[in-house]
């Protein structure tokens, strides 16, 4: 078998368009398909084929990646693209879908003929243009040698989780990954927010806790996008993350596991996208700190931190 694979990308969003610009940079043949056309024709300068449906873009594809909202979207998408798929052909399901979702996704694949992988993805916009993202998969050994190019393509690695996509050992590592990160955003934005309102300027709790354990440059990355306002284009949009808070709880929930940091984030982000700050970057969660969304004055200060 050659290096070169025939690749079909569902959702060309944040994540998907990066990931489909690699794969064609690779030397892949490429058809992309997004509901928004908007979002997928960018991509034919890098040699894609935009497909006006999703049985279109999946015609005698080698590998399928769907890069979706949720698992709703991925099996209606997946079964609108049915038809058109092949036998043999390798599904790397990449969305963020959750546990529960799993079930029926790897039946559809089963009845179907496909090669099921669940393929999550660790990381953000930078390093999925980049190429730098860490693939999570599970899924059949004798068939990795098929999805390895496109992975290799996407990922600066692949950690392989487990031997059978359908048992979403790659979605619980993903999941468990996720939680540390949104419980970090949301404490970054929490210790801005609480710094405005004390009249602390934020570049001294930084300085504070620079070059010590409590550091972090994820921390620092966060807090820049807050205070320089850049929270467009979004990283990781809060609509986004809310959504992945709530898989998580909904997992830890049906595993006996009480998770009430991740259950306050869902609710953080839930009042963030209330306030129309859905499409900003995660760090945005800041703003739902303030229950009118604006920060106020801050105490004992001078009232100009943190805007």
């Amino acid at each position: 078998m050659t290096d070169t694979r025939t690749v079909a990308v569902l959702g060309t969003g944040i994540m998907g368009a990066a990931m489909a610009r690699n794969i064609a940079r690779a030397g892949h043949p490429l058809r992309v398909w997004n509901r928004s056309r908007e979002k997928a024709e960018p991509l034919a300068a890098e040699g894609a084929r935009v497909a006006a449906t999703p049985a279109e873009a999946v015609e005698g594809a080698d590998v399928v990646v769907t890069m979706l909202y949720d698992g709703p979207a991925v099996l209606e998408v997946m079964r609108r693209a049915a038809p058109a798929l092949r036998p043999g052909t390798a599904w790397a399901q990449s969305t963020t879908a959750g546990l529960q979702a799993l079930p029926e996704l790897a039946g559809l694949a089963e009845e179907h003929g496909q090669v099921f992988f669940d393929a999550p993805v660790l990381g953000t916009r930078q390093p999925a243009e980049e190429g730098t993202l860490t693939v999570l998969a599970a899924g059949p050994p004798d068939h990795r040698e098929l999805v390895a190019p496109v992975f290799d393509a996407v990922g600066g690695r692949t950690v392989w989780a487990g031997e059978d996509g359908s048992q979403g050992d790659a979605t619980r590592l993903k999941l468990v990954a996720n939680s540390w990160v949104l419980a970090v955003t949301g404490a970054a934005g929490e210790a801005l927010a609480l710094a405005r309102g004390l009249g602390v300027e934020p570049e001294a709790f930084l300085d504070v806790i620079a070059g010590g354990p409590l550091d972090m440059g994820y921390l620092r990355a966060k807090a820049g996008l807050i205070l320089e306002d850049r929270l467009t284009p979004a990283a990781f949009a809060v609509e986004t993350a809310a959504k992945d808070a709530r898989l998580i709880v909904s997992a830890g929930e049906r595993h006996g596991v009480r998770l009430d940091v991740a259950e306050a984030s869902a609710e953080r982000f839930r009042r963030a996208v209330e306030q129309g700050r859905g499409r900003e970057d995660m760090a945005a969660a800041y703003w739902a700190s303030f229950d009118d969304g604006a920060a106020p004055a801050a105490d004992g200060g001078d009232g100009e931190g943190t805007s």
